[in-house]
């Protein structure tokens, strides 16, 4: 099993930043991808961001790519968003995830552990 508490979402206005954390316990090593989604209200959940445990791997959306970056630390076991130039429309609750399954890093079936989810909203 896998744990995840995500941290660090809130209330920012266009322009800003937010920077979110995902803290993972458990068996870890059983999850060689970390990635982050998201999910406005009537929308179906969405890739964010994704980086590998090993190495330094990353995958980003492509509305995101110039604005977020994903990173970790190994030693504490957590991955970080770090959200810049932040719009209206990356309002959503935003979930962390590990990934336990081949496939598709952007195939959100592909992750078998899920965080609580942390909310984000973006004024305009």
């Amino acid at each position: 099993q896998v744990q995840l508490v995500e941290s660090g979402g809130g209330l920012v206005q266009a322009g800003g930043s937010l920077r979110l954390s995902c803290a993972a316990s458990g068996r870890t090593f059983s999850t060689p991808v970390m990635g982050w989604f998201r999910q406005a209200p009537g929308k179906e959940r969405e890739f964010v961001a994704a980086i590998s445990w090993i190495g330094s791997s990353t995958w980003y959306e492509d509305s995101v790519k110039a604005r977020f970056t994903i990173s970790k630390d190994n030693a504490k076991n957590t991955v970080f968003l770090q959200m810049d130039s932040l719009k209206p429309e990356d309002t959503g609750v935003y979930y962390c995830a590990a990934k336990d399954t081949a496939g598709t890093i952007s195939y959100w079936r592909g992750y078998g552990y899920w965080g609580q989810g942390t909310q984000v909203t973006v004024s305009s």
